[in-house]
């Protein structure tokens, strides 16, 4: 049985955090956690930087936080995480944003996001900046195809475990998406950068809910949507190689003219891609007695269909 899917590069983004983290008075001083990506770019890491900056003068103290984020001459075990595509930042009633220009895109996909975690772990250490948002040219942060990234705390780098430990896979993923008429399936390979307290089975429904298109714009992508953008997972579990998907209420309306088989099949097909699924079961709301759009039964436990494949 054909498996098309890479070997997920596991990477362990150990970030370093000292007791008591954040703002520490001394003697009339500050002390902040600088956070910089060690130079192998795997993980991220503090030093102490202190101040007599006071957090009255709150841009003069961004200032100098921003100097130590992006000089490190003297700290060649070091990267710096604010690329020096780094142009401006506004503060606006807690939020932060920091614009670079296009270079900043030129990073490798998961330095940039150490470099994120260590730029939102610094900054919103100052009291009165709760998010950090980034820009490109003015135009908000996306991700490889296109979703916002959006307003980011310290919180954002920590697992759901609670723990200082982040751990991101970065993988390549044989999705199937529709054609431009809706009646066959068409193949697109896509790298994913996703922390791995997420499945891959739950990452790969996501991707196919968001679609094949970047920035809104179908323009050069190959393949047409095959999900409501509207839906939710509500889970998706695997139990004997059978991948079991909930799905709420919307995955009964349509997307474009896509037929239903093609909807269902672009699913199934891109799951059993992955080592350790041969089998999909759909759900909606829980319910598997369900017809989907008056032709298909989802008491079906559905297995690959390359019948539907162009090409």
């Amino acid at each position: 049985m054909r498996k098309r899917i890479a070997s997920a590069v596991m990477l362990l983004l150990f970030v370093t955090v000292l007791s008591g983290c954040g703002r520490k008075e001394k003697e009339g001083s500050y002390s902040y956690d600088i956070y910089y990506v060690n130079k192998e770019g795997t993980r991220v890491v503090s030093e102490e930087y202190v101040t007599d900056t006071p957090l009255a003068d709150k841009e003069e103290l961004l200032q100098e936080l921003f100097a130590q984020l992006q000089d490190t001459a003297e700290k060649p075990e070091y990267l710096s995480p604010l690329a020096d595509a780094f142009q401006s930042f506004t503060l606006n009633e807690g939020q932060i944003n920091l614009d670079f220009s296009e270079g900043y895109m030129k990073q490798e996909p998961i330095v940039e996001v150490l470099a994120r975690a260590a730029v939102v772990r610094t900054l919103t250490q100052i009291d009165g900046i709760d998010t950090v948002t980034f820009s490109v040219l003015g135009e908000t942060l996306t991700d490889a195809i296109g979703v916002p990234v959006g307003a980011m705390t310290a919180d954002s780098f920590i697992d759901n475990a609670g723990t200082e430990i982040n751990a991101y896979v970065d993988t390549e993923f044989l999705l199937y998406f529709a054609n431009e008429a809706g009646d066959a399936l068409t193949e697109v390979s896509r790298n994913v950068i996703y922390n791995s307290n997420i499945s891959m089975e739950q990452q790969v429904v996501e991707e196919l809910i968001k679609g094949p298109a970047k920035d809104g714009q179908m323009e050069n992508v190959a393949g047409y949507p095959t999900v409501n953008p509207a839906v939710t997972i509500l889970s998706v579990t695997v139990r004997d190689r059978v991948c079991y998907v909930n799905l709420s209420e919307e995955f009964l309306t349509p997307v474009r003219e896509v037929t239903s088989q093609v909807t269902l099949y672009s699913i199934v097909n891109s799951l059993v891609e992955l080592p350790g699924v041969n089998k999909v079961q759909i759900s909606v709301d829980g319910n598997t007695d369900v017809t989907f759009r008056d032709s298909v039964s989802l008491t079906t436990v559905f297995e690959r269909n390359l019948d539907l494949v162009e090409g």
